[in-house]
């Protein structure tokens, strides 16, 4: 499939509606030092198209994981491939319980609506998934990026209009924006500019380098030279989108400020930033363009969950029922059961959504404390198998356990141990560094055994 078509497809797939409303709500109530990340795209550009996407190349594989096996046996490749399906399982429930929170606020409903709403919109994208595949997924990843990028220019324009120009352009630092320094080594400071760079490189080359998402749509292409100009265009659209995302937060604070009366009693700027960007849509948007960004809010959801999906369901046939021998005799069989289990594994997501409420935080603490914590661990298992030429099962499974559990603590430090929470920032970076330096100590001094 054309180049230029993927990297938009795998942009709106990682972007989703929680960066779509996540990053609105950071700026007005945290400030706009998440932005410095940007600062990080050419550094991951370097080393996904010319380090990572080369190797991931050399093979055709359906589902990622099978480039793990070669190198470290098939108990990797299957613990690569449970990560996955957990991580994903997850990240969709959680993508459909925020959406489904921002809408309910959108269509003026009680928060008892969340249940079905989710059913709803989770459901439209599991059924356009299981009947039309890879191809579907990309084409209309395509059509949900010009809604979403269009919603957000829409508002940025109407709240222009309404102030007479760009007067909401905060011109100095406001004062309930948190202290975001340059960087620190105190691990409690919640955001630096250092922290925003490395913690976007770390996340960026991880999820391009282990995430079946992602290596799934590097396969749609034609060779590692298409495959790198997809990733191309995939750091240019994020760059365009998060910096207009940006400037809607930006206007939308400096419009609430310039107009407090304007929020209905109970909601505030800094404590309910998340929730700021659906009230604008459900009561200062004109008929018809608040349907827009609406729409555009679904189409972030579904490019997500379709290629969630869809991902999902490569990685279970490919790594496990066809291991099995479940495979159905022909290809007609086998295409027919793979929609069922997109339909089925839909409905996990849409059900598991539920559970999501209990996770404290804004929309991108939450993010990172759910999605993330299984991201470094599943790139460091294809960093061993791919550039560690000592590495050995025992010490990538070790070490993925030490990774998990170092995110964990990281991300939960304040309910495990009862004292301040940690920043966010720290859990990528902390993960990696634990999971490989643990992975590489037993892979060099330990037994070398083979996990099968």
């Amino acid at each position: 499939m054309p180049s230029g078509l993927i990297g938009i497809s795998l942009f709106v797939t990682l972007l989703s509606t929680i960066t779509y409303l996540a990053q609105p709500g950071e700026m007005i109530r945290h400030g706009p030092v998440v932005l410095a990340g940007l600062l990080a795209i050419p550094i991951t550009y370097l080393v996904v198209g010319h380090l990572l996407i080369p190797v991931l190349m050399r093979q055709r594989v359906t589902s990622a994981y099978e480039l793990l096996e070669a190198r470290l046996g098939t108990g990797v490749r299957l613990l690569g491939a449970t990560m996955f399906i957990i991580l994903r399982l997850v990240w969709m429930s959680l993508l459909i319980f925020l959406t489904s929170s921002a809408l309910v606020v959108v269509l003026g409903l009680g928060r008892e609506w969340v249940p079905a709403v989710a059913v709803v919109s989770g459901l439209i994208a599991i059924v356009y998934t299981s009947l039309g595949g890879i191809r579907t997924v990309v084409i209309t990843d395509l059509f949900q990026f010009c809604l979403l990028l269009g919603g957000a220019v829409l508002t940025i324009v109407l709240v222009s209009a309404k102030m007479g120009g760009f007067g909401w352009w905060p011109s100095e630092w406001v004062a309930t924006w948190d202290t975001q320094p340059l960087y620190s080594f105190d691990p409690h400071v919640r955001a630096t500019v250092l922290g925003a760079i490395v913690s976007t490189i770390v996340w960026q080359v991880c999820t391009a380098g282990g995430d079946q998402t992602a290596i799934q749509r590097y396969m749609s292409t034609r060779d590692a030279r298409a495959a790198r100009r997809s990733y191309l265009v995939t750091s240019v659209a994020q760059v365009v989108v998060i910096l207009v995302l940006a400037c809607v937060g930006f206007a939308l604070l400096g419009y609430f400020q310039e107009n407090p009366g304007a929020l209905p009693e109970g909601m505030d700027l800094v404590a309910d930033g998340d929730r700021v960007f659906p009230f604008y849509i459900a009561q200062y948007l004109p008929v018809g363009l608040s349907g827009l960004v609406v729409a555009a809010m679904f189409a972030a959801a579904m490019s997500s969950i379709d290629s969630g999906v869809n991902s999902i369901t490569a990685v279970v046939q490919t790594d496990f029922l066809d291991r099995v021998g479940k495979r159905p005799r022909t290809e007609k069989g086998h295409l027919r059961f793979a929609k069922v289990l997109a339909f089925g594994i839909g409905m996990v997501i849409v059900t598991a959504s539920s559970l999501m409420q209990h996770v404290p935080g804004n929309f991108l603490e939450v993010t990172q404390k759910t999605t993330n914590l299984l991201v470094t661990p599943i790139f460091a298992l294809f960093f061993l198998a791919l550039f560690v030429s000592f590495a050995t099962p025992l010490g990538a499974a070790t070490g993925c356990v030490f990774g998990i559990t170092t995110a964990v603590l990281v991300g939960y430090w304040d309910v495990i141990t009862g004292l301040e929470r940690l920043s966010f920032q720290w859990i990528g970076i902390s993960a990696l560094a634990v999971n490989l330096a643990v992975a590489c100590l037993v892979s060099y001094f330990g037994p070398r055994r083979t996990m099968s």
